[in-house]
């Protein structure tokens, strides 16, 4: 049996929900399941970063403007991350009829206003993350190429597509408003608006080309060097997990046509700040994993080092037996030059 709360028996007892509807199809939700998932995906993210951090001041005592973006990337996810939770909260992401019949219209009018400011923090996150990737591969790249002057061309692209996402935000309505009001609300005649979906659905597009041109870059970079194919399957697996990414934004499109064009739009709506999150999280956490190179390298050497020291001691005891190779040696010995720059921006003036 579904607990009705305090607030669609509220409605009800005033008249306000229709005989059609019933209290336990208004009282469904899945909003715990969705702020569990965002509040992990920033934990994850956060740590990503902080180790990254950690590797590059700490180990390497060298940090670059891609670190620098990053961290700007993350500073203004958690508080996208902050407004996602509040928005479902808040019953963004409930039954259309919940939103029409139950929650306070000047609530309503907040969650559109919070949406909107969510949404172009949004498109600031990804650009900054999408710029501190650049910044990597412009790094490794070498000066003078076709790779080198495409990357360049890259930064000209993003911001190419990231212009028409914020203008489309800003001014999805005439007079220039953050709400987005419904059929239904007082403020629908006061303005002249673009339908949530179309809007939506272009800035997911856009972001979804940014994400290809983003992770084409390293499939290139992987392509070029002479080395083994085994190598390069390891390369790809630290240097193309932005594939998920492309899922992700994948996904969202889906989950913006739904919304807009669906009986039940507002439905959808959870689920696509969950996907945002990970859009943004997994974005991070794609772009940092190459950072993180230094990190393993200290702890397999460290590993390697105890190793060697183990198997000597054991030599005193047992006189017959061999000595180990250094394991530390053998990993950098095993690790072309040209995968360990493109592992290790830290490396690469």
């Amino acid at each position: 049996m579904v607990s009705i709360p305090a607030d669609i028996r509220a409605a009800d007892a005033a008249g306000q929900i229709p005989s059609g509807i019933s209290l336990e199809y208004l009282a469904e939700t899945y909003d715990k399941q969705v702020i569990i998932g965002i509040i992990v995906l920033v934990v994850v993210s956060f740590v990503v970063l902080a180790l990254r951090c950690f590797a590059r001041a700490v180990l390497l005592k060298r940090t670059g403007i891609d670190d620098l973006l990053m961290v700007l990337a993350m500073m203004i996810y958690i508080p996208i991350a902050a407004l996602c939770i509040v928005l479902v909260n808040m019953g963004s992401g409930r039954h259309f009829e919940y939103i029409q019949y139950v929650l306070p219209r000047d609530t309503v009018r907040r969650t559109e206003v919070l949406d909107f400011a969510c949404h172009i923090l949004y498109a600031n996150a990804l650009l900054f993350a999408r710029f501190s990737g650049l910044a990597f591969y412009h790094r490794v790249a070498v000066p003078s190429s076709k790779l080198y002057y495409a990357i360049n061309g890259a930064f000209v692209f993003l911001v190419a597509c990231y212009l028409p996402q914020l203008f489309l935000l800003i001014f999805h309505c005439i007079p220039v408003t953050g709400l987005w009001p419904y059929e239904w609300q007082d403020e629908y005649n006061a303005y002249r608006c673009l339908s949530w979906g179309l809007v939506y659905s272009v800035i997911s597009a856009l972001s979804l080309v940014c994400d290809f041109v983003m992770f084409t870059i390293p499939a290139i970079m992987i392509k070029g060097l002479r080395i083994s194919l085994r190598k390069k399957l390891q390369l790809s697996c630290v240097l193309l997990p932005g594939i998920l990414v492309v899922a992700i934004s994948t996904t969202r499109l889906y989950l913006v046509i739904v919304g807009q064009w669906s009986d039940d739009g507002s439905w959808a709506y959870n689920a696509m700040l969950a996907v945002e999150n990970a859009e943004i999280a997994g974005t991070l956490i794609a772009l940092s994993v190459p950072a993180l190179k230094p990190l393993f390298v200290n702890l397999f050497s460290r590993l390697a080092f105890l190793k060697s020291l183990t198997w000597n001691r054991l030599s005193h005891i047992s006189p017959g037996a061999k000595s180990s190779p250094d394991g530390a040696a053998e990993y950098h010995k095993s690790t072309p030059n040209a995968s360990r720059c493109l592992l290790d921006a830290g490396a690469v003036v």
